[in-house]
This record gives C-alpha cells, structure tokens and sequence, in this order.
C-alpha cells in the first residue's frame, strides 16, 4: 500500500544534473513544470529540441493509476501486450461503479453484489501483474492517490481527467486514455506535445466564506473550459504557499474544466505538513533535501511574463465566493452578483439538493469547515431546506471525521453520508423524481456540471460551488441567499445569521483507518488465473482492430454532423452505461446518443444514408459496418472535453467509424482517437463545417503520402452532382502515423512484444 521510497530515491537523485543540463540547453531559468518534464524525459529525447505546444516529447511517468471503469478496458488492452508485469507502480480503484441512492452502507453493500464479476476481474488481473488493487469502499481514486502515493516532483498518469488532483503536492498528474496507460504498463515511452505554460501568481490570502474552490471557479471564469488547451497551469506567489496541500489538489483537480493538461503548485511548508500528517515524513524529508529544484527559479517568478506564456494574476484577500453554472464549469458569478444572475435567467431559485464532497472538496479541511456551519444551523435551531448529501473522498478521511464528530452533525442537520465514491458526481445517482425531467436547482462542491451528468434529467440546473456555500444555500434552500449579507428565519421565527466557517487544515489527532481497502498483489502472479465468461454481458475479451487498407478512405457516409458541446458524455455517456465499460460490444450501444444533430436538432436520430429512413446513431452506423461503409463524424468546437473515457474513442472505432472531422479537439480525446488508429482531423477553415451536407459522399485524400505537417484533403460530393474540396489539418507525428497504419497503438506493441 505504501509508496515506494527507493522509487523516490530514484527520481530525486537525477534532479540536480538533469535540471543543470536542461537550464544550460535551453539558456535561461526554467519553471517548475520544466524542471519536473525535463527530469522525466526519457532516454534519448534531448530539450534543447522542444518548442513548446510543438514538438511531441517521450516521458516517463513513475506511476499509473486507474479508476475501475477506464481500468477494466486498459487492463484488457494490457493482457494482450505479452508483458508478465507492470513495468512501473500501477493501481486499481472502484469509484466509479457504485451508485448513490440510499445511504453509504446500503449502497455498497449492493454494489458489491452487482458489480461482482467486474470487481473479481480488476481484483484477479491486478494480482497476477502486479498492482495494487483498492477494493470499492476504500475512496475515490485522487484521494487515494493524494494520500498514498503522490510526491512533489513526480510524474503520474491516471485513466480519469481529474487525475491532476495530484498537483496539489507537486506532481505533475495528467489524464489519460487507457491505450496510454498500457503503453507505461508494459514499459514504453508516453508521448505528450510539449505543453505551453500559463502561470497564475496568487497574492494575498484567503478569508472567511472564501475558499481554495473559488480561485479555481475564479479562474474558470477567465479562461473558460478551452483556454488551458494544451498548457499546463503552474501556480505560484505567496498567496500560492499560504493554501494547505489539499486545497491546491482542489484547485488542480479542477483545472481539467480549462482544458489544461494538468496544474501544479510547488513544494513548501503545506506539502511537507501533509506528507508528515499522511505517514510520509520520510518523503518530505528527500524532498526538503532537493527543495530549490521542487519550484520554479526565483528569476522565473520575479518576471513571470518573461517566462509564461500567458499570466493571471488573482488577489486572494479581495476574492469572493463563487458559484459557477449552469450546464457549464466555467460561468462564474461571484456570490454577490448571483442572486440577481438567478432572477434574471429565470433559472430556478428553490435548491432541491446540494451535494458536497467528490474527489475535488473532500478533505478533512473542506468537510470541517462544511460541518462548522451544519453544527449552526443546530445551534441556532435552522432546518435545513433543502436535501444535502455528504461524499467522503477515502475510507481514511470518512474515518478520522467520524471520529471527530463531524459526520454526526451533518446527521442533526439532516444531511446523508454516501460511499466513499464518485457517486452523483459522474451520474451514479439514483435519484428519486429525476426521470419527471421536471425543472429544478443543485448545487455541488463537485466540478463538473453539464446537462444531465448528475441525474440523466436535462432539466436540472447544475451548478458548483465550494463545500462551505454549497452547506450554507442548502440550509436557506434558496439559490438568491447570500450567507455574507443575508439572515435566516429560525423555527422560533427568529433572525440569524450564519458566521463564516471556520476548520482545520489536518486534523489535531491525526488521520486514523482501520481498514483502508487495499489488497497487495501477489509477488509471483504466473500461477494467477483470469476468467472472462464468453457470455458475459459485463467484460468482452478485445480483438485487434484491421490495419489500414493503404488507400485513400473514399465514399465515406457522414454519420452525424454534430451541433455545439459535445463532450465525452455526449459521445459515450456515463451514469448506468458505466455497467458495460469492460464490454466494447455492449456499450457501444451509446455511441453519439446524445449529440445534437446540427440538421434536426435532434439527439440520437441520424439519416442512414443506405435507407433514407432515420434512426438511432449506433443502429444506423452498425447498419453501415454490416455492409461494408465506413462513415466519418463531423463535429464543432472542443470535440470531446470532459473525462479521460477512451471508450468515446473506442466505440467509433470498434463500429466502423473511419474519421472524426472537427474545428478543434480536446486534448485527451484526440490522443485517444489516435491510439485506437482513429483519424482525427480538424478543418483548415472552421466555415467549411458549414458545407457537410447531410447526404454527402466523402473522400479523404492524401493518406498515401501521410506525413507530419503536411495537410489532407476532404472530397464532399453532394447529391446534386457538385463538389467541395477541403483543406484538413492534423497533429499526428510520425510514431503516430505508424499506429494508424497498423490499426492501433496497441497492435505495434504486440508486434514488438
């Protein structure tokens, strides 16, 4: 269960050189994100290379970790790498499959039932290659990381894109898809485009209701869900150090809603007090032996400008509270301006639930705090208006606040413990009314907010806030209360108000656990035994996707032209399709059920072009795969934001689907795309979306003579008999071009194993 230090030793002693080397190659003083890269590269990249967002780059993370529901798909990928065990520390963790409806205890005793097959599978696959495996129950996987395995200046990648939660103590964490994944597992290179640098230097310090959320919701504001693209977010400034180790992870973990490749803070007095506080003195001590190269130069932050590529400055004494939505992460309303935002859109004031908790405000910080004012609203004899939820990120941090008092107030405030789970936060939420779709107001400390993510109803108005305003507006019940300047009627018809919150950063008697949930895999796994039932309906063993044919991709149908948003739950949702992630088959019934139509407005119902009659997207592309068509998808601005599900990528693939065509992507999506041999375009000229014609036949040209750099032409013919010709962009380097030749990156693996 424990990190593993010699691991540490390791990467600590080739600081000093690498670092040296890399500031000489590049002539100047590097940031702390360089540091960390520089230090990862892998054997044979050389820095003076690299131009940043240019030049794709090989690392070598030192560790992998995976949610249950991607882990099932990259671990079926990795049994057929020919590989007898994990090249690097990897773990396992089941967040992702048990379902908020009753309580805690209830809920995973049920899960446990239902998701038997998976968990064995997961349990059984970690055992015989070497994995830590956390049993379901033992938290939320970047909890988990945070307080076992994360340490400044490591490099990490994880199957979920909130793994930068780990920035909080330095990490450099970045989500992936699990194609990635399997490559680190079996001992390759991970490739990443050298990211450009947004530095954001935080003054003055956080006060009363204001919290480590608000900077984040702050920042989303400023920069919205694309403008961290292909960057990586580094903090620093006094404001910086004066945050516990816990709030920047807060910070971090939601920065995958600005589209960056992950955030990091630097190392200083909070990291080394949580490291001690979590068991891991001895880490913080390696680390305070190379602490000058655990930040950013001190040149670096005196002229920040010099150095970023673009820098925010953020005032934290003048910070307000925040809330943020609906239906996107990034409209941000400071509380004052909220009510009146409220009224105006009409959105509705009455607030059914707020939920707080979820790998983002999990800590013993934010559930203090939160539990300060629920003890209020008993002091001062408030009922609390609305439903409220409670989601402890681990097994250890829903054991110490037991302990400590605080899961038995929000119990007197009328507040519901759920599992230690992803649970409401990625539309694992049972909940009751929902299927009505009637119009209604949550707020959640969570970070993600899009439409029907929560509870599949498209007309709930989802927003997010930190745990202490999402405590204060569920006891009000009301969305236009603001708890700084606004009183309460009490049952005796009295006028309070609530005080600021108030909590501890760490507990004063330190973290306690009985059982933490982890299983040690077994030292020789050769005798291990894994078995997939042919008739299973949950996990499907993978066969290898064809080649490329070696021709242009000519007469293409146009599947779907997809209209506005369309993130990875648009393209393979969550919620009860998380039952099928080990089953490609299966869960391909999902495929683009809820993109938009850009020629009906319509949501699953595309014109099959072999009938004329419309129908069900997956239905109509099987349709297309039966006969031998392959088909390409059109899509808008920021194709695929949201979670790390390789699955969007996969099902495509697995059905037939030869290209996705759009004005931009999100970054892990694309990689995605590629992995699975996927072409993934993007139009030279963004108008030309608007001449995809709903009938048209289309042909890609150029793939004889596929090259980085250099563009592709897209053919539309439509039914009247004329033509457009267009330019397409793309970003596959020359390893790249190879996975798509070969059908997969998985399948070079194999061929070299």
């Amino acid at each position: 269960m424990a990190f593993d230090i010699e691991m540490i030793k390791n990467v600590y002693a080739r600081y000093p050189e690498r670092i040296e080397a890399a500031r000489k190659a590049v002539g100047r003083p590097l940031t702390l994100t360089e540091k960390i890269l520089y230090a990862h590269l892998s054997e044979g990249a050389a820095s003076q290379a690299y131009g940043r967002g240019i030049s794709y780059v090989d690392f070598q993370p030192d560790r992998v970790a995976m949610q249950d529901a991607t882990a099932q798909m990259a671990l079926l990928q990795f049994m057929q790498a020919g590989k007898s065990q994990v090249a690097v520390p990897s773990t396992v963790h089941c967040d992702h499959l048990i379902q908020a409806e009753v309580g805690a205890a209830q809920d995973l005793t049920k899960a446990k039932d239902k998701n038997k097959e998976v968990y064995d599978f997961l349990a059984s696959v970690s055992n015989k290659y070497g994995l830590g495996f956390w049993k379901p129950g033992a938290g939320i996987i970047h909890q988990v990381v945070l307080e076992n395995y994360a340490f400044p200046g490591g490099m990490m990648i994880g199957t979920d894109s909130h793994t930068p939660n780990a920035g909080g103590l330095g990490m450099v964490a970045i989500g992936v898809g699990g194609a990635d994944a399997c490559d680190v597992m079996a001992g390759l290179p991970w490739e990443l485009k050298f990211p450009k640098l947004i530095g954001i230097k935080l003054i003055g310090k956080l006060s009363g209701w204001t919290s480590a959320k608000d900077v984040i919701l702050k920042v989303a504001g400023i920069l919205t869900v694309k403008g961290g693209t292909g960057a990586i977010v580094e903090y620093f400034g006094e404001g910086a150090r004066s945050l516990s180790a816990t709030g920047k992870g807060t910070i971090c973990n939601m920065g995958a809603e600005i589209g960056a490749t992950t955030s990091i803070f630097g190392y200083d007095e909070k990291s080394a007090a949580y490291l001690s506080s979590t068991d891991r003195a001895d880490v913080a001590e390696l680390a305070n032996g190379i602490a000058e190269h655990l930040t950013g130069d001190e040149e670096v932050y005196a002229n920040p400008a010099t150095y970023f590529d673009e820098v925010i400055e953020i005032n934290l004494s003048e910070l307000e509270p925040h809330v943020n939505g609906p239906f996107t992460p990034d409209l941000a309303w400071p509380i004052s301006k909220f009510a009146a935002a409220v009224k105006e859109h009409g959105w509705p004031a009455k607030l059914e639930v707020g939920l707080i908790g979820s790998c983002t405000n999990s800590s013993y910080e934010d559930i203090s705090r939160a539990a300060s004012l629920a003890q209020q609203a008993v002091d001062k004899k408030l009922v609390a208006k609305s439903e409220f939820t409670i989601t402890p990120g681990s097994e250890q941090v829903r054991f110490t606040v037991d302990r400590d008092g605080f899961l038995d107030t929000f119990g007197q405030m009328g507040g519901v413990v759920l599992a230690n789970a992803c649970g409401p936060c990625i539309g694992q939420w049972a909940r009751h009314g929902a299927e009505k779709q009637e119009k209604n107001s949550i707020i959640t400390s969570f970070n993600r907010n899009f439409a029907k993510r929560a509870d599949g109803n498209p007309n709930t108005h989802s927003f997010v806030a930190s745990p202490e305003i999402v405590t204060a507006l569920a006891i009000a019940g009301d969305l236009t209360f603001n708890p700084m300047t606004d009183s309460l009627t009490n049952e005796d018809g009295v006028s309070v108000m609530l005080d600021e919150p108030s909590g501890l950063e760490l507990p004063a008697k330190g973290f306690a656990v009985e059982d933490a949930g982890y299983q040690q895999p077994a030292e020789d796994g050769s005798s291990v035994t894994i078995v997939v039932s042919p008739t299973s309906d949950r996990l499907q063993l993978l066969d290898s996707f064809k080649p490329w044919e070696g021709t242009d991709l000519k007469g293409l149908k146009l599947l779907i032209k997809a209209k506005g948003k369309c993130t990875t739950d648009h393209i393979s949702m969550a919620g009860p399709w998380l039952r099928f992630r080990g089953h490609l088959d299966n869960i391909s019934n999902n495929m683009l059920i809820g993109a938009i139509n850009a020629y009906t407005d319509a949501t699953n119902s595309v014109k099959n072009q072999l009938t004329g009659a419309y129908g069900e997207v997956p239905a109509t592309q099987r349709d297309y795969k039966a006969n031998g068509v392959g088909s390409i998808v059109v899509g808008d601005e920021n194709y695929g934001e949201g979670s790390s599900r390789e699955h969007a990528a996969m099902e495509p693939r697995f059905l037939g689907v030869r290209a996705i065509l759009v004005k931009s992507f999100a970054r892990i999506h694309e990689t995605n795309l590629k992995k699975q041999g996927m072409l993934g375009l993007t139009f030279a000229n963004p108008a030309d979306y608007d001449l995809v014609q709903e009938d048209d036949s289309i042909d890609i040209i150029g793939l004889t003579t596929f090259a980085p750099g250099k563009q592709l032409q897209v053919v539309l013919n439509h039914t009247d008999g004329s033509s457009d010709t267009i330019q397409v962009n793309h970003t596959y380097n020359e390893g790249q071009i190879e996975w798509f030749k070969a059908g997969s990156a998985l399948n070079l693996i194999k061929a070299k194993a």
